[in-house]
């Protein structure tokens, strides 16, 4: 019976969508959420409606009327009700996109507070679908903020891998519009699994905020750490010299190409000098890389003194990544992680442009990150962290010793 009653709730939603196409759309997520509310309601009671079976845990209690707010308007929906020792609420009004409440919050903030203009209303108005007073804000910012200060600030374990880096969104603050440093922390743990560690918002990269961010994470129980991927930043390499003394640091490899460019006398040396430094990046070990980067400052010397002089200094401090196993250098020897989590977090951030404050901002920061974060825990592991360090002569290992003491210097 109920095989065929599905089908027949089917065979209803494909002929709504028939007959009214889009237009039509909205009845069909109604009625696919009440039926997944339902679906959901007889996994927490532990049995179908009607059904009799010693795992049942509670009974239902009919349904109560609720209109909600959706991308496609007004959404009237039945919520199922339960009656007995079950703690009973669907999870898709419950919790539903964090980052979409938060989105919606940080563009509602800016409605109540009067610096919205006419097409931030209309955003409003279409995403939410609902008028915005100062109470509901104030109410649906205090729930959520609590769920993400409680993931901020979760006990975290072992991580011996570390990817850090900073983006910057436009805040409103004091009257004028600045442009706020958003931190992140990515952290691979002993199972190889990767993780949105934590977030925070601050005014600059100074050495002073970098160091409260990661006194942070320590605080909350990071350790473990042996290696850290960044890019080069001054305040940044000073906190990891302060707080992570000895953790080999790997600058950003493509960072470094990024940075070369500067070097460059002539636009036509641009592809070359990508290759040979790409070169030099992909070689099989650390005294190969060491060789060839030799090779490139000698044949750089006379055509381009600047570059090769730059590459000398600088190339080093992204070879350090050749004290892992090789099966982990291709996804750690760059930030590129965190620079597609940055891109993601754009992607929403430019829907609300400005910020009222940095509350508001590290909210949505916050809820996004914490999706991603939960989607990574529960996928596949990011790396093979059984594979054992490749043994290399004792003069390679001096070697690397002697860069590592460079780059945290």
């Amino acid at each position: 019976m109920a095989h065929r009653n599905n089908d027949s709730k089917l065979d209803d939603l494909m002929e709504l969508l028939i007959e009214n196409g889009f237009e039509g759309f909205a009845d069909v997520l109604r009625i696919l959420l009440n039926e997944a509310m339902k679906i959901e309601r007889d996994q927490a009671l532990g049995a179908q409606l009607y059904e009799r079976t010693q795992a049942r845990r509670g009974y239902a209690n009919g349904y109560k009327p609720k209109t909600v707010g959706t991308r496609v308007g007004k959404l009237c929906v039945d919520v199922p009700q339960v009656r007995g020792d079950v703690d009973f609420y669907p999870s898709a009004l419950e919790r539903g996109c964090r980052s979409e409440r938060a989105l919606k919050l940080a563009i509602a903030e800016m409605y109540v507070k009067g610096i919205s203009t006419r097409r931030v209303t209309d955003v409003l108005e279409k995403m939410c679908g609902l008028d915005i007073s100062s109470t509901q804000v104030s109410r649906v910012a205090k729930i959520l903020d609590e769920q993400l200060e409680k993931w901020r600030s979760r006990l975290l374990g072992e991580y011996p891998y570390l990817v850090l880096d900073a983006h910057y969104e436009k805040v409103r603050k004091n009257g004028s519009v600045v442009s706020c440093a958003v931190f992140t922390a990515i952290g691979i743990d002993t199972d190889g699994r990767r993780e949105i560690l934590g977030a925070s918002v601050s005014l600059s990269e100074a050495e002073t905020h970098w160091r409260n961010f990661l006194k942070g994470l320590k605080k909350r129980g990071l350790s473990g750490v042996k290696f850290v991927a960044s890019d080069d930043h001054d305040g940044l390499k000073a906190a990891l010299n302060a707080e992570f003394t000895g953790v080999i640091w790997q600058r950003c490899q493509c960072h470094l190409q990024r940075n070369a460019v500067k070097y460059v006398p002539k636009v036509s040396m641009r592809s070359q000098v990508a290759d040979d430094l790409r070169d030099i990046f992909n070689s099989k070990d650390l005294l190969s890389a060491e060789e060839r980067l030799q090779k490139y400052v000698e044949k750089y010397s006379k055509s381009a003194p600047q570059l090769a002089e730059w590459i000398e200094e600088n190339i080093p401090e992204g070879l350090a990544v050749f004290a892992l196993p090789g099966k982990h250098r291709k996804r750690m020897r760059t930030t590129n992680m965190l620079e597609r989590l940055h891109e993601e977090i754009k992607r929403r951030t430019r829907v609300a442009r400005l910020f009222p404050n940095e509350a508001s901002l590290l909210r949505l920061v916050s809820a996004i990150e914490m999706e991603i974060s939960e989607d990574w825990v529960a996928s596949k592991r990011y790396l093979d962290m059984n594979v054992e360090m490749e043994n290399e002569n004792e003069s390679a290992d001096s070697k690397e010793k002697r860069i590592y003491r460079k780059n945290v210097a």
